[in-house]
């Protein structure tokens, strides 16, 4: 520890380099990691925020949850064997204001559950997103597919979907306009993946989410990112740290010959790679936390702290790779022939 502090004071500069591209790095990741999970969140919070089950949905509809319907007998049969299970329909659309001013929304409608709001017919409960927005309780609503009106009776917190603002309306009013009267799909809180019924296929959570196809692009694509820039960071420790080796071979032949173990060298090298990674890790962590502060409040941006650890500990395990496979070269140095090369 006292040798490695010593060698990064006496090359600060070079250190100080390293540990900025590493903050920099590391920086943008927590940031797009932060994006990825808020426009998840916006995406479809509807589905994430429910619990642990299963989603079943036609297997004729392949795998599309607006093509599939389900026959109302096993319905039925689903709903009186599973006593929590639900059965509901999304289906994407809009909501006319006083002033015509069309506004887009996911119209949900669900059986009786405590997973979803169930409204009367001819009211309608929508994310907070809209009170926002300006919408208040007692406003009303028209749809070019309904006859009547919907009336607002409520706001529910953190319900989207598609990243739009859901809209909880009656069964009634659903089937009206859209014609339908089967539901698109079946979802049992912590069923398992054994179950089958007839004519449906199932889904878990996960499985589910990246049926969504704007969901799985979206979420596909900044991963992608974001383990390119994990990818980065490793190469520029392994990089770095193999061109400060083969500056020092003297150094290490001499320490060698008097009896300094290769380990000892190794022990040296992590801990130069700890410092400099925690102490970015952590100006980063601080930077993105008041960048979420100041973000624009209609940007999705969640960094939840379950992310920020994995993120740290990959950053950390990355750095280690790449600090050990540049280290390689330490255990093949002759000492005698490492000290007629001279220290550079």
């Amino acid at each position: 520890m006292n040798m490695a502090w010593k060698e990064i004071r006496k090359h600060k500069g070079r250190f100080l380099i390293l540990g900025s591209i590493v903050f920099l790095v590391s920086l943008l990741t927590f940031i797009i990691s932060g994006l990825a999970n808020g426009l998840s969140q916006d995406n479809a919070a509807l589905i994430k925020d429910l619990p642990n089950g299963q989603f079943f949905m036609a297997k004729e509809a392949d795998q599309a949850y607006n093509l599939s319907r389900i026959d109302s007998s096993i319905q039925d049969q689903i709903l009186h064997k599973q006593k929590d299970a639900v059965a509901f329909s999304i289906q994407m659309g809009f909501l006319n204001d006083s002033a015509k001013k069309q506004r887009s929304v996911a119209f949900v409608t669900a059986t009786d559950s405590k997973l979803f709001k169930n409204v009367n017919k001819g009211e309608i409960v929508l994310d907070r997103s809209m009170k926002d927005a300006g919408i208040k309780i007692g406003d009303t609503f028209t749809n070019n597919q309904y006859n009547g009106n919907f009336i607002v009776k409520g706001f529910v917190e953190n319900n989207k979907f598609s990243h739009a603002p859901v809209a909880y309306i009656n069964m009634d009013d659903y089937k009206e306009m859209y014609r339908v009267n089967e539901m698109q799909l079946i979802f049992i809180p912590k069923g398992d993946s054994t179950q089958e019924f007839t004519g449906l296929q199932s889904f878990s959570k996960n499985q589910f989410l990246n049926t969504i196809s704007s969901y799985k692009a979206e979420q596909m694509s900044l991963n992608m990112i974001i383990w390119f820039l994990v990818v980065i960071s490793g190469m520029l420790f392994a990089i770095f740290f193999y061109m400060m080796n083969v500056q020092k071979i003297g150094l290490y032949g001499i320490l060698k010959a008097i009896g300094v173990k290769t380990s000892t060298l190794f022990k040296m090298m992590w801990t130069q790679m700890v410092l400099i990674t925690v102490i970015a890790l952590s100006l980063s962590i601080a930077l993105s936390q008041i960048f979420n502060t100041i973000a624009p409040k209609g940007m999705p941006f969640e960094l939840i702290p379950e992310t920020i650890g994995q993120l740290s500990a990959i950053f950390l395990i990355i750095g280690f790779i790449g600090a050990t496979l540049s280290g390689l070269q330490i255990k093949k140095i002759e000492p005698l022939h490492a000290i007629q090369q001279g220290e550079v």
